[in-house]
C-alpha cells in the first residue's frame, strides 16, 4: 500500500496546507481520525440512540482531512428523516471505509519516507 493506491476519498492538500505539510503532524491528525472513526462509527445504526452525534462527529473529522465525500454524505443523513436514516448511513459508512483507505495508503507512504530518511 502506498501513495498509488490513493483513490482521491481524500484530498490530503486540506490537511498538509493546515500542518504546513509536517509529515509527523500529518500523521499525528490522521491516526486521531482513525481512532476517531473506529469509535464513533459504532452509532451508525439508526437503532442506535445518537446516530446523528456519530455522523456529526465523523463529518467535523473527515472535514478537517480533507475527505469531501465523507462530508457529504455525513451532511445528508444528518437531514435525513429517521424512516430513511438506514440507506443514508450505509453511505455514511461506505464513505468512511474509502477515506479510511486512502488514510492508510498515505499513513503506509509516510512511514516508508521515515524509514528512507
Amino acid at each position: 500500500m502506498a501513495r498509488r493506491d490513493l483513490t482521491g476519498a481524500v484530498d490530503f492538500s486540506v490537511l498538509e496546507s493546515m500542518t504546513g505539510g509536517d509529515d509527523a503532524i500529518n500523521d499525528e491528525v490522521l491516526g486521531l481520525f482513525t481512532e476517531q472513526a473506529s469509535l464513533w462509527s459504532a452509532l451508525l445504526d439508526p437503532k442506535v440512540d445518537g446516530w446523528r452525534d456519530g455522523v456529526h462527529t465523523i463529518r467535523g473529522a473527515a472535514s478537517g482531512i480533507g475527505a469531501h465525500d465523507l462530508v457529504s454524505a455525513c451532511a445528508d443523513a444528518e437531514l435525513s428523516e429517521q424512516a430513511l436514516a438506514a440507506p443514508a448511513l450505509e453511505r455514511v459508512r461506505s464513505a468512511l471505509s474509502e477515506a479510511l483507505a486512502d488514510v492508510a495508503a498515505y499513513r503506509h507512504e509516510l512511514m516508508l519516507k521515515s524509514l528512507r530518511g
